[in-house]
């Protein structure tokens, strides 16, 4: 019932297997049944063309978001990235805790995130870590 590239883009990166209107017909449903037990997904034109927008539209973004970042910056999510304490990731920064602090704070606000995991999930999806 949606054709706002919000809810769906959500809707697909949240599990759904694929979309259809409401206006859809039959014959539509059926196909896309049919391509969901057989390939996994199914995608319309209207979803791919929403997809592609998302995924294009996400990308300069993040790489401003990146490019404000210092090669210190850098270290302290890789670092983020492992089970280190921020004391024990001080002490391999060479770094005072208060120090660290406010590369966490700094690096939240850059990235609008709230927690150390949302530093790690960002890490990982822009493959600033390898898995």
């Amino acid at each position: 019932m949606f054709e706002d590239d919000t809810p769906i883009i959500g809707m697909i990166k949240s599990g759904a297997s694929g979309y259809l209107l409401k206006e859809s017909g039959t014959a539509d449903l059926v196909l896309a049944i049919q391509t969901v037990v057989n390939h996994g997904f199914y995608l319309n034109n209207l979803v791919s063309g929403k997809l592609i927008r998302s995924v294009q539209d996400d990308r300069p973004e993040i790489q401003g978001k990146l490019s404000q970042l210092t090669a210190k910056e850098i270290k302290f999510l890789e670092l983020c990235c492992s089970e280190l304490t921020y004391k024990e990731i001080a002490g391999e920064m060479n770094l005072s805790p208060h120090t660290i602090d406010n590369y966490r704070e700094i690096l939240f606000q850059k990235l609008d995130l709230k927690s150390r995991t949302g530093l790690v999930l960002f890490a990982i999806k822009n493959q600033l870590i390898k898995v």
